[in-house]
């Protein structure tokens, strides 16, 4: 058990840091102090009073990242109630069978995904954020309690709210105060019962690695619905007194740039995908010049060109940070390398939304390349399970402080999921040397060829994705031949008028360029064109098992 109790740290940090920036939207304008924004959990824990919300009661929450939606989260845990962050990307029915199978007592929900829902199907009082407006009610009751609302605030507080006002409820570590539903590449949803003590592991450790400071700045563009943004982005930097700037846009390259420019933070938390779009789109033009070719061939010349573009790189990034965390999936390996190469202050970490999230992690100067960290010290443990660890892969298991309390409502794919003596199974193969573990692949991705070699479809497309015009590409069996599935860059092909017959062609070519860099049983047969895009998980992975 972590010996900080996890409710506490935000009684603490909203106390000591009551002047200071918490919240901003970069879209809208909002902006709140710590104290603002214990004045508006404050309000909220009335209103959950008038509507009888009792501690261990769920309320569901579901939009995009905003200082509202950030508000909803802090107010119910720290009531005591839990929380059940749903992605809005989510397809309707999902969303209704979550608030239905969480047993929901309250819905809090943009009006853009309100209008999407059937609701019929939703039994309980909806709120719209950002305008707090009642949506739907079941009994009088409900809308008595919103016209008294503000009364209620104004008549507890008859003085100005103060720190001194700030009173959370008696949480215990062991208490479940979060069920995040996960959206996997299986297709199989399930409810993630996070505890107070896993959240106070990833949080209190994080504190240990002095990744933030009070009073710097953040840019959260990582959906704070998924743990992964939800633990580093939003819990962690709340707890440090950091002013977190949310996104709340798309965060294509162009609109990270433009914020990063202008919020200059002192930390960057992604997922792979985005780093690997800036170096398809803006180093490997440039490094694929026969020229540039050429000259980094040349020792000491080669140093030149990588210093320039690693210049124009932090300068892009906002020239403020100190590293960038990786996390969420694997990294492709010719992107790292590069990065590496360059001396740019990356680290790759792993997790899983069972363990809120956080495995394994290095800072970025003790970063080995295909490693994915370090077991977290003092706080999990991992075993592989193979006769071999350190050289034959087999599944990554892992116990300690982060690990989930099991799947809500659902026993069968609990017990499914830990073993005998109680390690949780990852479902991720790789090796462990010393502490620092690497990982190989998905077991459940892991194809088998006709002469039994195990294949990891996931570093063939990672070759892949960085060939000519190709966006993203999942690699498949089928009758005992590897097909690739491949989505072209369409606004390259676009822009350069290529026909429909010359990027077949095209296609072609990069499959004998993949073919003579893989091993004899990796090798694909055919390239398929698709032109929709791969339907994808929250952390951006492929649902593999829409196309095997």
């Amino acid at each position: 058990m972590i010996d900080q109790n996890f409710i506490k740290l935000y009684e603490e940090s909203f106390q000591k840091n009551w002047e200071l920036s918490a919240l901003t939207d970069y879209k809208g304008g909002n902006s709140y102090t710590y104290g603002d924004l214990a004045g508006e959990i404050a309000r909220l824990h009335l209103l959950f009073k008038e509507l009888d919300i009792q501690k261990g009661d769920k309320i569901s929450l579901i939009g995009k990242n905003h200082s509202s939606w950030a508000v909803v989260f802090m107010a119910t845990i720290t009531h005591g109630a839990v929380i059940v962050p749903i992605l809005h990307e989510f397809n309707p029915e999902s969303m209704e069978q979550i608030i239905a199978h969480s047993d929901s007592k309250l819905v809090f929900v943009n009006e853009p995904v309100w209008k999407s829902l059937d609701s019929t199907k939703i039994a309980v009082p909806v709120i719209e954020i950002p305008t707090f407006t009642l949506l739907k009610w079941s009994h009088e009751e409900t809308t008595m309690a919103f016209k008294k609302w503000h009364s209620l605030f104004r008549d507890a507080y008859q003085t100005p709210f103060s720190k001194d006002d700030i009173r959370y409820a008696e949480v215990s570590n062991n208490n479940v105060v979060c069920i995040n539903y996960t959206s996997g590449t299986t297709g199989f949803s399930k409810g993630v019962m996070i505890t107070a003590n896993n959240f106070a592991g990833n949080v209190t450790y994080a504190h240990q690695l002095n990744l933030l400071f009070t009073g710097e700045r953040l840019l959260a563009f990582l959906p704070m619905a998924h743990v992964y943004g939800c633990a580093f982005d939003f819990l962690y930097a709340l707890s440090a007194g950091v002013h977190v700037t949310l996104l709340g846009v798309t965060p294509t390259p162009q609109n990270l740039i433009n914020a990063m420019q202008e919020v200059k933070p002192h930390l960057i938390i992604t997922v792979p995908l985005i780093f690997e779009k800036i170096y398809k789109k803006k180093i490997l033009p440039i490094i694929s010049k026969p020229i540039v070719k050429a000259i980094m061939r040349v020792p000491g010349l080669n140093r030149i060109i990588l210093n320039r573009i690693k210049k124009s790189l932090f300068h892009s990034l906002g020239g403020n940070f100190r590293e960038v965390i990786i996390g969420g999936a694997a990294l492709n390996a010719e992107v790292e390398a590069f990065f590496y190469k360059m001396n740019f202050p990356f680290t790759v970490g792993y997790g899983m939304t069972e363990c809120a999230p956080l495995i394994s992690y290095d800072y970025h100067y003790d970063f080995v390349t295909s490693s994915c960290g370090s077991v977290l010290k003092g706080i999990m443990e991992a075993r592989i399970d193979s006769p071999e660890p350190e050289n034959i892969p087999g599944e990554i298991q892992v116990r300690g402080e982060n690990v989930m309390k099991g799947y809500y409502k659902n026993p069968e794919a609990t017990a499914e999921t830990f073993t005998e003596d109680g390690w949780l199974k990852t479902g991720d193969s790789g090796v462990m040397r010393g502490r620092r573990l690497f990982i190989k692949g998905r077991l459940k991705t892991m194809l088998l060829s006709a002469n039994g070699q195990n294949i990891y479809p996931e570093e063939i497309e990672s070759r892949l994705n960085n060939l000519p015009y190709i966006s993203e590409s999942v690699v498949v069996l089928r009758e005992n031949r590897l097909i690739a599935l491949v989505h072209p860059d369409m606004q390259a092909v676009k822009s350069e008028n290529i026909s429909p017959e010359k990027l077949r062609e095209i296609m072609n070519e990069n499959k004998g360029i993949l073919n003579k860099s893989v091993a004899q049983y990796e090798r694909i047969s055919e390239i398929q064109i698709r032109e929709e895009e791969f339907e994808k998980t929250p952390k951006k992975s492929v649902k593999r098992f829409l196309y095997s």
